[in-house]
């Protein structure tokens, strides 16, 4: 691994030496944590302004058009409101990250050339070895679930015959929850949102823990579209829904937020994003077995909102046929190591974040991470 890593790093123009070389020039100089800087090119009233509105302009224009509205009688799932909607975030990301690429360019009296402003948005370089290192990083905290998939549901099959890729573009629901809705929010919430933050010199812990609030606020607006599809769902149940969906994607954007200052790469966070999305959220209690049916379904690809409403429809048959003792549960054994593998996995995650997260293409230095105060002004 080691090898590959530094023949990788020879092929990459943006070595560390000359990439930290270029912070210490002050081109940008709200990014430097080591020089005294001159004062922010934009102030956090303002940046943190233009993200609201980035935000805005990804959900609101759902509730502009027809095609994108959702009704009693039209759901977010219909392909119809899901190509308009892709249409409609798309340009809304174009924009935004236009508009952040003008304010970079000018941030240091029009000195930035392209590819800074570029590595800043997080588009170059593409930086696929850390990419690769961050996606192995957040499987290690699906090392549990990846083995309930893979080895215990035999999802591994499925994946032979190559169902899950095909799945992506057969199915719309599949191809917004993995593709056109991790690209798109880590477009517009990191490539064009943390640029500005960073212009504002806010601290890293202020970035990290501060600004995914936007982004989980952004998802609060289901709860209206969850209402319309779902009237016979009592207000509060809908309510705690929201409350816990609002909480998980904070959590997620903060973690995403991490790995885009540690890596400087859109691509990373793209991918750990969709496979995120793939997961779903863990199981973190109730047996872990294999179905024996002869009609076993095995989901794949599901985003973390949808994972509630499927639990609820897995292989109702087998589990009354187990209630009625007319079949024999399988081993602990297969529940146990789900466990075990859970909780080692959340332990190498915390204990490989830092290592595997470190990249020459980082937005800021690691030393920044480690000190209380933000960057002087």
């Amino acid at each position: 691994m080691p090898a590959i890593a530094n023949a990788l790093r020879k092929l990459n123009p943006w070595q560390k030496g000359k990439y930290l070389s270029y912070l210490s020039n002050l081109r940008l100089s709200a990014l430097s944590y080591a020089d005294p800087p001159l004062p922010p090119p934009i102030t956090t009233h303002t940046a943190y302004g233009l993200l609201v509105l980035y935000a805005l302009s990804y959900f609101v224009p759902f509730y502009l058009s027809s095609f994108t509205r959702p009704s009693p009688t039209l759901s977010r799932d219909a392909p119809s409101v899901i190509r308009a909607r892709i249409r409609s975030v798309t340009l809304s990301c174009l924009a935004c990250s236009a508009v952040t690429y003008v304010v970079i360019s000018r941030a240091a009296g029009g000195d930035t050339t392209p590819l800074e402003a570029l590595h800043l948005l997080g588009l170059w370089p593409l930086a696929l070895w850390d990419s690769l290192r961050v996606l192995y990083l957040t499987a290690l905290l699906f090392a549990g679930p990846l083995y309930s998939y893979l080895i215990v549901e035999r999802g591994w099959a499925d994946w032979v015959r190559l169902e899950p890729v095909v799945e992506i573009w057969e199915e719309w629901t599949t191809f917004r929850n993995i593709v056109a809705g991790p690209v798109t929010e880590e477009v517009l919430f990191r490539s064009a949102s943390i640029p500005l933050t960073l212009l504002a010199r806010c601290s890293p812990t202020e970035i990290v823990f501060l600004t995914p609030v936007i982004f989980g606020l952004a998802h609060v607006h289901h709860f209206y579209e969850f209402r319309l599809t779902h009237p016979g769902v009592p207000a509060a149940a809908a309510l705690l829904r929201s409350a816990f969906q609002l909480a998980y994607t904070t959590l997620f954007g903060a973690y995403a937020t991490f790995l885009f200052l540690r890596t400087g790469s859109l691509l990373a966070v793209c991918i750990v994003h969709a496979f995120c999305n793939c997961m779903g959220l863990p199981q973190v209690w109730g047996r872990v077995e294999p179905v024996q049916t002869s009609a076993t379904f095995v989901p794949v690809l599901m985003a973390a909102e949808d994972v509630g409403e499927e639990a609820e429809r897995q292989h109702p048959q087998h589990r009354a046929e187990v209630q009625r003792g007319k079949t024999s549960r399988p081993s602990i054994m297969w529940t146990i190591t789900y466990y075990v593998l859970l909780v080692a996995g959340a332990v190498l995650w915390y204990k490989n974040l830092w290592v595997l997260s470190e990249s020459d293409h980082a937005l800021i230095p690691s030393s920044a991470f480690h000190t209380k105060e933000a960057p002087p002004s």
